[in-house]
């Protein structure tokens, strides 16, 4: 995806109008709110959380599948929950400014009129856009990864062997989405005859 960030942002330099690309950053901005807000929530209930250890706790206890924690304890599992969440939150904020500087940057780029190679100024513009829209995907993806992991953690709640369970799980599910899925194959397959060629181009559901 790296990749194809570089190739969209040199295509866009050759544009002159630049609709689609602003639309693209400002989708890549909301979704990044979206989960900087998500997370903000998230922190919220665990707080919430922590006011209501005593219901948790007797519901705990009623699920008779592992002996329920005492009350220190249940806390500072509840306090390793809010660490990852505030984690997640600061790289989603973080990501959110850096596609802030990504618009910026874009805005900067000079319009290439000619069909010609790319001059010096345009090739260092389009390199610094692409650069900070990099670095703010890998902050949006470690935030994104931090909210997954957070979902491995509750079993956490339940005893240690759950947690195993539940990371275990998450960590299988999320490697074979990046790296055995349709997904990553629609992104790096190259059709030999492009579209048209008599074959579905609809990717399996994943």
């Amino acid at each position: 995806m790296n990749l194809q960030r570089g190739i969209w942002l040199e295509t866009m330099a050759r544009r002159e109008v630049r609709i689609v690309d602003t639309s693209i950053m400002s989708g890549l901005q909301q979704g990044t709110a979206f989960f900087a807000s998500s997370s903000l929530i998230a922190l919220g209930g665990c707080f919430a959380l922590l006011g209501a250890s005593d219901n948790v706790l007797g519901l705990l206890t009623d699920l008779a599948i592992t002996e329920a924690p005492s009350r220190r304890l249940f806390e500072i599992k509840v306090i390793g929950l809010i660490l990852i969440l505030a984690y997640s939150f600061f790289k989603f904020g973080w990501a959110y400014r850096l596609f802030n500087y990504c618009t910026i940057l874009l805005g900067a780029v000079p319009i290439v009129h000619s069909a010609g190679p790319l001059d010096a100024a345009t090739i260092a513009a389009i390199s610094r856009v692409t650069r900070m829209n990099v670095l703010a995907g890998k902050h949006f993806n470690a935030g994104l990864r931090g909210v997954f992991f957070s979902i491995g953690y509750l079993g956490w709640f339940i005893g240690p062997q759950f947690l195993l369970l539940t990371t275990a799980l998450l960590l299988f599910v999320l490697v074979r989405r990046q790296f055995f899925s349709a997904a990553r194959l629609a992104v790096i397959d190259q059709p030999s005859e492009g579209p048209g060629n008599g074959s579905s181009i609809r990717p399996d559901s994943q």
